[in-house]
């Protein structure tokens, strides 16, 4: 994909990551809703790409003044923000990253259960406060073991069994059905919440899923349960959180997602029980170097 000859011209639709626009600029021209306006008809009619995320979404007003986009590439696993039968009603593929995203989010949302439940970044703090000097750490929690529970065995959710297994957890599960894998099938979102020691959501976001995470379910999963989020924030009720976390009624939590980005709720910068994390889950330089390719790959098959 090269800008030799005729140039190729990608929409974009949404907010992207910064990096991936820096290596594909030489060899596509990005242009933004704005310059649309400032391009001969059929300069608009031959673009067949847009580019956007799964946090940007795709503008509707801006897709209808494409007659001749194809393809959405999505930088990220999402669909949530897209409304898929419309897309489809005009022909329009969307094409998210999810392969790219399993195990550096499966990868995070381990490394969050142990940050949790070993204390790893509150024993940080009491040794950059001197604590040590006049006192011990908290006792933790021990991960090997635990009972863990998966909410969304998808793509990434099996891949956060694989490690859970590997590190000595018993798993279990809930979804929409059971799947053909050796961890047990729970249907019952508050059923496995009272039976973990740890609670994982990696399912979707969107409508269906908004405020899963309840005050029952803080409330089956018990002062002595941690919560882990690597799927959206919507997920989780944000207010019952919090409240469990102040109260002691869940042991802890680590999120790596929340409800309003990138300004969360300040109250869980005060929760000591609480680990947090930018919605950097797949911020590796592995992830970056397969999420260029498959972009890249998304246009060289399209443009």
């Amino acid at each position: 994909m090269t800008k030799s000859g005729t140039t190729r011209k990608v929409a974009v639709l949404g907010a992207f990551p910064k990096d991936v626009r820096d290596a594909l600029e030489p060899e596509v021209d990005f242009v933004s809703p704005e310059e649309l306006a400032g391009l001969p008809e059929q300069a608009v009619a031959g673009i067949v790409l847009g580019l956007t995320s799964a946090m940007g979404g795709a503008d509707k007003s801006v897709i209808e003044r494409l007659p001749g986009l194809r393809r959405i590439a999505s930088v990220g696993a999402g669909i949530d923000l897209f409304d898929l039968p419309w897309l489809e009603a005009r022909g329009i593929e969307l094409c998210p990253t999810p392969d790219v995203m399993t195990e550096d989010t499966a990868e995070c949302a381990v490394a969050l259960a142990m940050a949790a439940m070993r204390n790893v970044a509150a024993n940080d703090r009491f040794m950059r406060s001197g604590g040590w000097a006049t006192g011990r750490a908290p006792l933790g929690r021990r991960l090997s073991g635990a009972r863990a529970g998966i909410v969304g065995l998808g793509r990434i959710g099996g891949r956060i069994a694989e490690k859970l297994s590997a590190l000595g957890c018993t798993v279990a599960y809930t979804g929409r059905q059971a799947k053909p894998v050796p961890w047990h099938f729970e249907p019952d979102l508050l059923r496995l919440a009272a039976e973990s020691d740890l609670l994982v959501l990696s399912c979707a976001g969107g409508a269906d899923t908004r405020h899963l995470a309840s005050a029952a379910l803080f409330e089956a999963l018990g002062p002595q349960g941690y919560l882990v989020n690597v799927s959206r924030g919507s997920v989780v009720d944000e207010e019952a959180l919090i409240a469990a976390l102040r109260d002691g009624r869940i042991a802890g939590a680590g999120l790596d997602v929340f409800e309003n980005e990138p300004t969360p709720d300040e109250r869980f910068l005060s929760l000591e029980r609480c680990v947090l994390s930018p919605h950097a889950a797949v911020y590796t330089r592995q992830n970056r170097v397969d999420l260029i390719r498959r972009i890249r790959d998304i246009a060289n098959s399209t443009l």
